[in-house]
């Protein structure tokens, strides 16, 4: 595996070394010592999977604020997303940052993000599918997000989405006051 660093502190695209031969493809896509020697979270309690019918559906900005922030571990298992990671740590160097990576099925590769940062993503086809490897079990009033389309963060997305949700749609805009 080969951790690419992000615009993002913290946040990495993890490639995998895929072999193929005439039975078809091998790959790891996870080794907790790989993460674990690299300062990373090695242990996910809770696994996700979003499926989503239609190019074009957004879900985003989401993450769990204090005392149980969430690591995240993105990968599609079909179809091809556009995901991002929003920096909303105070403390860190790329405060208000985000960086994007395309995921894709066939390249196996995954997304990792660190607490503190939201999480959204677009689809660029129908019938995508990501999987979540989740660093905490899921708190409902620890919940929260921001608009995916907030000023303060300028996110590059790559077309409007079409398909958006009544809870993501309302979403307040950032505010350093009531933010983590």
């Amino acid at each position: 595996m080969k951790f690419v660093p992000t615009a993002v502190s913290g946040a990495f695209v993890v490639e995998v070394d895929a072999r193929s031969d005439e039975r078809g493809l091998f790959a790891r896509t996870f080794d907790a010592k790989s993460f674990a020697d690299r300062g990373l979270v090695p242990v996910y309690p809770q696994c996700n999977v979003s499926q989503n019918h239609k190019r074009g559906t957004l879900r985003g900005m989401h993450y769990q604020a204090d005392p149980r922030p969430e690591i995240k571990l993105v990968r599609a298992t079909r179809g091809r997303v556009f995901d991002v990671a929003l920096d909303l740590r105070r403390d860190s160097p790329t405060y208000l940052q985000w960086a994007s990576v395309e995921l894709d099925a066939r390249s196996h590769n995954a997304f990792y993000i660190p607490a503190g940062c939201a999480h959204g993503f677009l689809t660029l086809e129908d019938d995508c599918e990501l999987f979540y490897q989740m660093s905490e079990v899921f708190v409902p009033e620890l919940a929260r997000g921001v608009r995916w389309d907030d000023p303060a963060f300028s996110i590059a997305w790559p077309f409007e989405p079409s398909v958006i949700s009544e809870r993501d749609a309302a979403l307040e805009s950032y505010s350093r006051e009531t933010s983590l």
